[in-house]
């Protein structure tokens, strides 16, 4: 994928050009997102879905002020009520350009012409476009990390997975929507993109109703439906907050991936919605999206969720939780991530994967844990995370994704090692299982990138602040009741 990288490198380096505009990366990238659209829709020849005097070339040929003039015009236009095509103004819709500078904006339309756009469709548009997202995310200024879960990882959740063509799958946080366009590639790897479907199955049915989600940033959500639309999906992610009632409106699913945001919602606002009863007097947003997950499976449908280590331990409504997912569900495998993988949030994580069961009682009989955390090497700048990094875990978790592949326990000195559901309940049901000396705080003081150490010491600050939260939350008088 040399040609893409390229592109995607001299895509990036046109964000200098707007130092002077004020423009932040992630601003860049929502602009850039809106020209792109446009020139991508002209690359597939699908400019029927824009209006004849809204399309590429039209924008591409004008200068000065007349060319910022107009497209200040398009934008307005083709996110108002007047725009036919539902996707093109969901993308659009209240858009706003942050360039001032007509010469900003024709540097941009002609380095974007110049682009080598035969080798960009020869690659995948979608490829291209996500190889943005990628760079922003890994791009320390512009803090976009937080809506961006790596690559390898998400690879290996839904190699697990095992996404089948029919199957409703859902990502209640969807972000730029990785777990969507991972769980769509796995399937045309599989179907020769959708030509040799099983029967039963049809090909309408992925490209418009098999992915569904929420996302609840403006922008995030823009990216995330453009990246959806160059993978040859048709929307199926709103705008909206999965913790309000926009929640239940989301169609039961088969399979949830999802990495959902942590902390505690603004302002200790409490989830807004009818169905829930566990966390319904929570602010914590990665229990309540633990319950939004059970809650949306269909019988025996599949999950993997990353979840921080509070949410293994934390009592009150946490503990209840965790009782009411190993009855209605079959919690089956824990994997404990490494740190330094996230340094948006920079707290210790974990997948849970499990199933929801045909009954509500007594589904989990025994959980199998993954330790990938102790003694393994400090990730940063200097030490991505890479798909080899999983291997001996998918080998230990096995074939089956309901984690009913025959296993081995690697007793108390490998990394692999089950938990009767007795066990667990002998520790007050508190998951946070760890039995291999934990070296990471050796593995830290070899760090000698100066963003890898900041990013250490802001992950130490950060879990030590939502373990603040967690602790005022169960002093508050409504949490006292919990």
């Amino acid at each position: 994928m040399t040609n893409t990288q390229d592109i995607v490198g001299k895509l990036w380096g046109l964000c200098n050009v707007l130092r002077d505009d004020g423009v932040t990366y992630n601003e860049y990238v929502t602009e850039l997102t809106f020209l792109l659209f446009l020139k991508m829709l002209q690359e597939t020849g699908q400019e029927k879905r824009l209006p004849k005097q809204y399309r590429w070339d039209e924008l591409a040929k004008r200068d000065g002020l007349d060319q910022l003039d107009y497209y200040k015009r398009l934008l307005l236009d083709l996110g108002g009520e007047t725009t036919k095509d539902g996707l093109v103004r969901a993308i659009f819709t209240d858009a706003q350009t942050r360039l001032r500078k007509p010469t900003n904006l024709k540097s941009l339309t002609t380095n974007i012409d110049q682009l080598d756009w035969f080798s960009a469709r020869e690659e995948g548009l979608g490829t291209l476009y996500e190889g943005l997202l990628e760079k922003n995310a890994s791009d320390k200024k512009s803090g976009a990390g937080q809506y961006f879960t790596p690559r390898p990882l998400i690879d290996c959740i839904v190699r697990l997975i095992q996404p089948q063509p029919g199957e409703v799958v859902q990502d209640p946080a969807a972000g730029t929507a990785g777990f969507l366009v991972a769980a769509d590639r796995y399937i045309k790897d599989r179907t020769d993109d959708l030509y040799k479907m099983p029967k039963g199955a049809s090909a309408d049915f992925q490209r418009r109703e098999a992915f569904a989600g929420a996302e609840l940033v403006p922008d995030t959500h823009r990216l995330c439906l453009m990246n959806l639309l160059l993978h040859g999906i048709e929307g199926g992610v709103l705008l909206a907050d999965t913790l309000s009632a926009d929640g239940e409106r989301l169609p039961k699913a088969n399979i949830i991936m999802t990495n959902p945001p942590f902390g505690t919602k603004k302002g200790g606002g409490r989830p807004t919605r009818g169905d829930f009863s566990i966390t319904a007097d929570t602010s914590n947003k990665q229990l309540a999206f633990v319950e939004h997950i059970v809650r949306a499976l269909k019988p025996e449908g599949r999950a993997a969720v990353v979840v921080p280590d509070n949410v293994l331990f934390e009592d009150n409504t946490g503990k209840r939780l965790r009782i009411w997912l190993m009855n209605l569900c079959n919690l089956h495998t824990i994997l404990r991530l490494p740190t330094g993988i996230f340094y948006a949030q920079g707290v210790k994580t974990n997948v849970l994967f499990f199933r929801r069961g045909r009954t509500d009682k007594a589904n989990t009989k025994a959980v199998w844990v993954y330790d990938m955390r102790a003694n393994m090497p400090a990730f940063g700048k200097t030490r991505l995370l890479t798909v080899a990094d999983f291997a001996d875990f998918e080998k230990a978790f096995g074939s089956d994704p309901n984690g009913e592949a025959k296993r081995k326990d690697q007793g108390e000195e490998g990394r692999w090692h089950r938990f009767t559901r007795a066990d667990i309940e002998a520790r007050g049901d508190n998951l946070d299982i760890s039995w291999l000396r934990d070296s990471e705080a050796e593995a830290e003081e070899t760090l000698t990138e100066p963003d890898d150490i900041a990013a250490a010491i802001i992950g130490h600050l950060k879990a030590a602040l939502l373990e603040i939260e967690d602790l005022s939350e169960e002093l508050e008088p409504n949490g006292a009741a919990e």
